[in-house]
């Protein structure tokens, strides 16, 4: 006789290492992240379980608060659902957090703002990298081989800061609205510096927070940005970039690999994760 365990809504705090997936959504014929951790719940439960995510990321894209819910059958404690889940999951996946689902919640929905990171390493001023890659820093940095102004970059940041429509930068994942709003936006040199034999780089990170993003638009933003920094364009470049409302009048997209989802926000439930995005 099969034992009928009580449903349980759960919500995730998931990080991966998105390099080998084609992308977070599920998709025939292709590994996702989606598709690796409901495989991995269904040898868990026995059941297979569908589970939605807080958004989409493309393929090599990475993240450290990507956000899930599910409905289970389970009995036993979150901790050891969490235990079990991840012993099934691949190295490159890993299920950080896991908590009771508040009521009403979805996690893509609920949220009230995202904020993406990508890292950059590129030489000290007025030097030049003369690699177009290093193997340490591959999947999780674009390497630019020229240094970049900061200081300009940070000023087209500020065009682009507040409520406007970005289709310029990207196209709606469903329906036609262009429009988002990007409460924080701007870049920052790490403090660590990569020695190397025939040089230095230091590395800068681009940190953005919107209400919603358009398809590509962080990576869209990223290389139009550093096309700043290159002095290839010029911050009144940007502004009429985004007036124009053209995805012609984009600089070509930053590659995949520098490009993290940070977190997903939830106004109306603030001590969701806390703890982990805390430490994090």
């Amino acid at each position: 006789m099969n034992v009928v365990h009580p449903e349980r809504t759960v919500c995730a705090l998931v990080a991966y290492e998105g390099t080998t997936f084609n992308g977070f959504q599920v998709q025939d014929g292709v590994e996702t992240v989606q598709g690796v951790l409901e495989l991995a719940l269904e040898q868990v439960t026995g059941c297979f379980c569908r589970i939605a995510g807080s958004g989409r990321t493309d393929t090599g894209v990475h993240a450290r608060g990507q956000v899930i819910s599910v409905t289970v059958p389970w009995r036993h404690s979150l901790e050891a659902l969490a235990k079990a889940w991840n012993h099934f999951l691949p190295s490159t996946v890993l299920v950080r957090s896991i908590a009771e689902a508040p009521d009403r919640f979805h996690p893509r929905f609920s949220a009230t703002s995202r904020t993406y990171s990508y890292t950059v390493y590129c030489p000290f001023a007025d030097t030049r990298f003369r690699w177009a890659h290093f193997p340490t820093l591959d999947r999780y940095a674009f390497i630019e081989p020229y240094s970049l102004d900061l200081e300009l970059m940070n000023m087209a940041s500020v065009v682009l800061k507040g409520e406007h429509d970005f289709a310029t930068f990207g196209q709606p994942p469903q329906g036609e609205v262009t429009v988002r709003c990007i409460s924080e936006i701007g870049w920052q040199l790490r403090p660590e510096t990569l020695e190397q034999t025939v040089g230095a780089l230091q590395a800068v990170v681009f940190t953005v927070t919107a209400n919603a993003f358009l398809r590509r638009m962080v990576r869209n933003l990223v290389g139009t940005l550093l096309a700043v920094g290159r002095a290839e364009w010029t911050v009144e470049d940007v502004g009429a970039a985004l007036v124009a409302r053209d995805r012609s009048r984009s600089a070509p997209p930053a590659p995949p690999h520098g490009l993290v989802l940070e977190r997903v926000n939830y106004q109306a439930y603030p001590q969701l994760f806390t703890d982990c995005f805390s430490v994090a």
